[in-house]
């Protein structure tokens, strides 16, 4: 049995923030979704869209918060309280400005680094004692620009960076459910 019962992307419901740089969670849950067959449905009570990844080491739920970035503890609070899950067995998947574009780093625990997200699901949770998949997006040449930044598209070359991290973070994905996190440090934190 895997050690990790839900995985949460971070990003901002609606048509206008879709593939923007903030919603690089929501973008890899869909990829995980489908790669594992998974449907997303919502789900008022945990205030997003669920679904249930039956898979070989146990059920995992995955989580796109309908909140805000700011407020995505509401949901994932809602959905860990009501199956259960301690917040050991949670991972988030959001993006990263401190990481360049196209890396990606893997932890547990930790501060929230000003991300609203992690913020409001540490404040929620009342720990921060969960896993982060950590998607770099690379930071804007002025900080008054971050919003700006993050709410907007990449370039194209950033945006297969993006893709290109993704895809090494799902080949990994087996070791993570199978607890060696180490090991899938080791692959992620390589270039």
């Amino acid at each position: 049995m895997s050690t990790l019962k839900l995985i949460v992307g971070l990003g901002n419901p609606g048509a206008e923030y879709e593939h923007t740089r903030h919603n690089a969670g929501f973008d890899f849950v869909d990829e995980l979704a489908w790669h594992w067959k998974a449907h997303f449905k919502d789900e008022k009570k945990f205030f997003g869209q669920v679904a249930r990844a039956a898979l070989s080491t146990g059920d995992v739920w995955l989580l796109k918060p309908d909140t805000y970035m700011n407020k995505s503890g509401t949901a994932v609070k809602a959905l860990a309280a009501f199956y259960k899950i301690q917040p050991s067995e949670i991972l988030v998947v959001h993006d990263e400005m401190d990481i360049p574009c196209g890396w990606v780093k893997f932890k547990k625990g930790g501060g929230n680094g000003g991300h609203n997200g992690l913020k409001d699901i540490q404040a929620q949770l009342g720990s921060a004692d969960f896993y982060r998949l950590r998607l770099g997006i690379d930071h804007p040449a002025e900080r008054a620009q971050v919003v700006n930044y993050v709410l907007h598209k990449p370039r194209l070359a950033e945006r297969e960076q993006i893709e290109d991290a993704m895809s090494k973070s799902l080949t990994v994905m087996p070791l993570i459910l199978a607890d060696e996190f180490s090991a899938a440090q080791q692959i992620l934190h390589s270039k």
